[in-house]
Formats: C-alpha cells, structure tokens, sequence
C-alpha cells in the first residue's frame, strides 16, 4: 500500500476509536489514538497473518502490553475482516466479545490477553522462544506504553530477551511521554530509554511515531538484526488526531461526551460527525 492508501486507515481507525469508546462511555482514547501508525503499519504491511486462519501456527504474533489501547487493536481487527463491524458497538458491555483490554478466548486475531501492565513483553519472550525452540520463522511484536516501564517486570523481560538472543522478537515503546497522571517524567522518571536498552542488550532504534515511512523503515532494520532483540522507541502524541487530546494526560483514560466526540469526529473528516 502507499503512503495515502495508510493514511487514509489511520483516520479512519481514529474514527472508530473516538465513536468506540463514546458509546462505551469509558475507556482510553489518548493511547489508543497515539499508536494508530505503529499498529497499521504492522497489520497492513509488516506482520504475516490471515483473518480467515487466525489461528495459523505460523503466523506473526502481536502482544498488546498496554492493553488499554485495545480499541485500536479491535478497529484494525475488524477492517481486516477478522470479525463483524457491528461488534465495534459493543465495546466495554457486559457479555461482549470486546472487553476493555484484550482477552485472547474470544476475540479473533487477538494473539494476548493483556491490561495488567508488565507483563506483555514476558509473554512475547515466550512466544519469541518457542518459534527458536520449534525451528518456526514467525515474528512477535510487542507494545509497551512509557508509562508501563515504571514496571519492574519489563526490566526483567527484557534482560531475558537478550539472553536468549531473541532476534525474533521486536517491541514498540508508544513514546508519547505521557501517563494517567502527567508527565512521566514527574511520576517516575524512567529516561533515557536510549541508554537503557542498549545496556540491556538490544539494539535501538528511533522513528517519528506517527511516519509510516520511518516506522517500516525501523521494522525492516529490526528483521535483520541478529543476535539480540530490537527495542523502537516510537516518537508519538497522546490523543494524535484530535486537536483538544493532542498532548493532555486527562484524555488517558475518560471517554468523550457526545458533544466532543462530534467535534473529534468532523475535525477527522467524517462530516456526519458519527464514524460507525
């Protein structure tokens, strides 16, 4: 696909996230919306999968550490035809098949349950192992929020990736610089993150998160790395696409009101102001 071709998904993901998560009436729109890029560029361009074989043994797998940008992860699910669209419209309700994180049994395509952040990146491990130990080819893709390296446990995921040299295995940190509280700077401060990793063992690499160029360019890098795990730092905006979320910690985890997902919604193009 072309740059345009890209594009045009990633707005309309966000379109589904901001109608998503206001009809739910709770969830987090700012996270989601800041690793549209990242997850589209996997699914339509990097990643191999089948949404008419989820279950194929040999596919690339996606671990959504921070679960809390599942309504991302369910759009892209859905345009790809992994299940019905109408499903969107029930995100967050009691007996549906899209809970607020994921929760692998009963969605398709979902390769993870995730939402107690940490622990994605020592799930990937072990699927980054198993594909060495069975001689499989396919890859695994993290996701890991900034404000989820507060977390002991990926600190010790990632010094086992290295130790097995798992160059089969590539995690995306959502740089977007911001947690539920603000900064993450002031919470706990977990920078430099170049540093950090390289000493850790991996190889890093830096992208403008929301470049669609510069993120394949970086997934390509990671699948001639040998001999350790590649870490891209993801350069990104919390709330990207919505002019009045773009960079406000508040919009981590509180829904939109009707009024201003209308006005979210007209400032990405869909002049109806509804998106599903």
């Amino acid at each position: 696909m072309n740059i345009e071709e890209l594009k045009e998904i990633a707005r309309l993901v966000r379109g589904d996230v901001i109608e998503m998560v206001t009809r739910a009436g709770s969830g987090h729109p700012g996270g989601s919306l800041s690793v549209v890029e990242v997850l589209v560029t996997l699914y339509y361009e990097v990643m191999h999968h089948d949404p008419q074989n989820p279950d194929d043994d040999d596919r690339d797998r996606l671990v959504l550490s921070k679960g809390h940008a599942a309504p991302t992860l369910y759009a892209i699910l859905s345009r790809l035809g992994y299940f019905d669209r109408e499903w969107l419209l029930s995100l967050r309700r009691c007996g549906s098949k899209l809970q607020g994180h994921p929760y692998a049994p009963d969605t398709p395509g979902v390769d993870a349950s995730s939402g107690s952040l940490g622990q994605g990146l020592s799930f990937a491990n072990g699927c980054a192992m198993r594909a060495k130990l069975d001689n499989k080819s396919y890859r695994v893709y993290c996701i890991i929020g900034d404000g989820e390296t507060n977390e002991g446990q990926i600190w010790e995921a990632s010094m086992t990736s290295a130790r097995y040299g798992l160059d089969n295995l590539c995690c995306v940190l959502d740089y977007n610089k911001l947690q539920i509280d603000g900064r993450i700077e002031d919470i706990k401060n977990p920078l430099p993150f170049r540093d950090k990793w390289e000493a850790f063992g991996w190889s890093v690499l830096d992208v403008n998160g929301h470049s669609f160029g510069e993120i394949k360019g970086a997934f390509d890098e990671a699948t001639k790395t040998k001999g350790k795990p590649t870490m891209i730092l993801a350069h990104t905006v919390k709330g990207k696409g919505v002019s009045f979320m773009e960079g406000k910690f508040e919009w981590h985890g509180r829904a939109p009101t009707r009024d201003e997902a209308d006005r979210a919604l007209r400032e990405l193009g869909f002049d109806n102001g509804i998106a599903l």
